[in-house]
């Protein structure tokens, strides 16, 4: 994409009373951003929810140079930027209806782990909520999930570090500008998130923590993971603002339980009580629930043996593994084995599971 149609995206996104929808709608009708802003009002007319008020206000839009100030400024500071019709926006928030257009990152490819996991929760949580959120990351962590949450204090900040700390990628979203880093006390910790992960935004730089931009936040949390769990949260609050939109996503929703006089519980014992949640008391849980613990046990199997194989079968599962199929042809001419070694190790590659043969003899990993 060339640097005038980002522009002209980012542009976009300032334009008043264009959501994620009428942009969405605006970019799949005329094929870029730059078209919307160079085409008829007899066009424009023509777009689903696009009134006599939208027109005038992309007709009369003046702000160009801040589009191009912004860009600026992701340049410099390695910041990506990310649009919903481009692969490296995250897969499962793609899937809702009123994703964000246009995100922010600053941080690793992480982004992209296909096992997805919010966890979040009281800002204030007690010794109970910290003990829970130790216990089911550690226990979650073979499955390798990405860890979401938001940034703030209490069960979020705990569900980063856990995550840093049991060797998993996380993600913070965060109501605020991507050079304001909020609470500023997790400054050193976004920081260290950049280095397994990030921090993750769809308001420009210089953006405040306004009110009103956390249930925008909580929305990227809820829609861009597989499932959410809630360690501790009362019965308001963002955290059911989260869950209730994970419901919304069709997003399971897992909820650790507490004790019923506990007000820091109250939310995760009503959404549970009402079906709204499952309850898990384990990680082990939430990985039978999500069908990971049959992918986890043999992932950890296939180590097991690939550490038992001969050199010649590391290399060959290597590189079986380094493209989705491989025609025995390929194989042949990438490895130095002849055709009939290449044939024993890959029929004994198949008799540990390790591999798997294809219609016209083509070869792939397990």
């Amino acid at each position: 994409m060339d640097e005038q149609e980002i522009i002209y995206r980012l542009a976009l996104q300032r334009v008043q009373g264009i959501g994620s929808i009428r942009y969405k709608n605006l970019l799949r009708y005329f094929g870029s951003a730059t078209a919307v802003f160079r085409n008829t009002d007899y066009q424009l007319q023509t777009i689903e929810n696009i009134g006599t008020v939208h027109l005038n206000a992309i007709r009369n839009f003046n702000r160009l140079i801040e589009a191009e100030q912004e860009y600026k400024f992701l340049r410099k500071n390695d910041v990506r930027i990310l649009f919903f019709d481009q692969d490296d926006y995250p897969a499962k928030l793609k899937r809702a209806i009123d994703s964000p257009p246009v995100l922010f990152y600053k941080g690793t490819d992480d982004i992209h782990n296909t096992r997805v996991l919010a966890v979040i929760g009281t800002r204030n949580n007690s010794d109970y909520g910290r003990k829970a959120c130790e216990k089911i990351i550690e226990q979650v962590a073979p499955a390798n999930p990405l860890i979401v949450s938001g940034l703030a204090y209490g069960i979020d900040a705990l569900a980063h570090r856990l995550a840093l700390q049991n060797n998993l990628a996380t993600i913070g979203v965060m109501a605020t500008g991507i050079d304001k880093i909020y609470p500023g006390q997790h400054r050193n910790m976004a920081t260290d998130m950049m280095l397994r992960g990030g921090v993750l935004t769809e308001f420009w730089s210089g953006t405040s923590p306004d009110r009103e931009n956390f249930p925008l936040r909580n929305r990227i949390v809820a829609g861009m993971v597989d499932a959410v769990i809630v360690i501790e949260t009362s019965s308001k609050g963002g955290s059911i603002i989260t869950t209730n939109l994970a419901d919304s996503y069709n997003r399971d929703v897992f909820c650790v339980p507490g004790r019923i006089d506990d007000k820091k519980s109250a939310g995760c014992n009503d959404l549970i009580k009402s079906l709204k949640a499952k309850i898990i008391t384990h990680g082990q849980d939430v990985l039978d629930d999500l069908n990971w613990l049959d992918n986890v046990m043999m992932a950890t199997q296939q180590r097991k043996m690939f550490v038992e194989l001969s050199d010649a079968e590391k290399r060959l599962y290597e590189t079986l593994q380094s493209a989705k199929s491989w025609h025995i042809d390929e194989l042949f001419n990438q490895t130095s084995l002849s055709m009939s070694q290449l044939a024993t190790l890959l029929l004994q590659l198949e008799m540990l599971g390790m591999a798997q043969s294809l219609p016209g003899k083509r070869y792939q990993a397990v």
